[in-house]
Formats: structure tokens, sequence, C-alpha cells
């Protein structure tokens, strides 16, 4: 289990996913912060909060930082990964889109999946990612199709704030996020890394 001081999500980061979302292309990488306290483990349930009609999941290639990253270069930026894991965004949509930011969104406790295991080794440029709910897919996309690649995004986020050994990078999610109920069971799969599972309960 990951122990990161913190998770920096990057927003609208596949072509698709901006345009699903009505966004335009974004000219530099988007990023946000979930705080450490909504990483939960593969097979931990993800609580949904009621009273709102889309908390949706987001499959996600994690990148975690392996030496401690201040102001790096593009080049020398893969130098500083200790790993790759499967990450899921969890968003409540309706709050996304009435506050403005995102950290109340995408901040609740057991928002951000981790797992299943840490991967060293492998070329992030190219991996498929998938989630399924209940066994069906939804989404289905390459890391080819990023916007921003990920040695892009360390360069770019160490600029702005020094990332720690054990930090999170989730570099943003493909086209066919979709609400989550209780009952349901998540999977989000990226080649190479294996596959992240999380039920869904009701917020106790």
């Amino acid at each position: 289990m990951i122990r990161p001081t913190k998770v920096i999500g990057i927003g609208e980061n596949y072509r698709a996913h901006a345009a699903e979302m009505g966004k335009a292309v974004p000219e530099e990488p988007l990023m946000f912060l979930k705080p450490p306290s909504a990483v939960i483990a593969d097979g931990v349930p993800i609580e949904r909060p009621p009273g709102y009609l889309r908390v949706d999941h987001e499959a996600e290639l994690g990148v975690v930082i392996g030496k401690r990253a201040h102001r790096v270069s593009r080049e020398q930026a893969l130098d500083f990964v200790q790993g790759y894991v499967c990450v899921n965004d969890v968003t409540v949509r309706d709050l996304q889109k009435k506050d403005g930011q995102w950290a109340r969104a995408k901040g609740f406790d057991t928002f951000c999946p981790v797992g299943p295991r840490l991967v060293t080794g492998i070329d992030p440029t190219n991996l498929r990612i998938t989630a399924r709910v209940n066994g069906t897919i939804r989404q289905d996309s390459r890391t080819s199709d990023m916007i921003f690649d990920v040695p892009t995004l360390i360069a770019f986020c160490s600029q702005h704030m020094t990332l720690e050994v054990g930090d999170l990078i989730s570099t943003g999610t493909p086209s066919g996020v979709g609400n989550l109920e209780p009952g349901d069971v998540v999977e989000v799969e990226i080649e190479g890394i294996g596959i992240l599972r999380n039920p869904v309960i009701a917020r106790p």
C-alpha cells in the first residue's frame, strides 16, 4: 500500500474524455489534488455518499515517485519513477459542476482506490487501460491517447511543487466514465499491471 504525501490528479488528459465532458483540449496539464485519506487498496469498498446523481469511476494510470523531484526536466523525469499502479479517480460529478473546483468532488474517503501492485520496468507510453462495472466494459483506451505523456506530467508537476518519495500522479482518464451504485463491482485493468477491483457500498 502506497502512502503518498499527496495525490496529484490530471484532468482532461485524454482527447475523447475532454470532448465527452464538453471541454476544450487543455494547453497545459490541469492539476488538482486528492487527499491521502482518499487512498484505499485493492478489494476495499468504495463508499458512495447518498444524495448525488453521479458518482463516477475514472480508470487511470498512476505514477509513483521513487526519488525526491524538484524542477526536473522532461528528459530526466522517468529516472524519478518508482513504478506504476492502477488508479480509480472516483468523482461526484454533481459537486464537480457545482463547486467549480474539484477538491470536494474527488476528496471523499475511499475515492482513490490504488493497486493491485506496484510494477516497475514497464513502458507507460502505449498501455491498454479499461474499466469494467459488473463485468461490462465502460472505458477502453490506450495511454498513447494522452494529451500530455508521463514524462511531461512529472516535469510539469515538479516545476510547481516538490514531489516526495511515494507521491502519486494520476494521469487522467479516457472517455466512458459512468455512475457507480451500491452493489456494483468496479475494475480498472491496465496492461502489464493487473486488475484493481473494488466493490461499491452505501456510505455508512
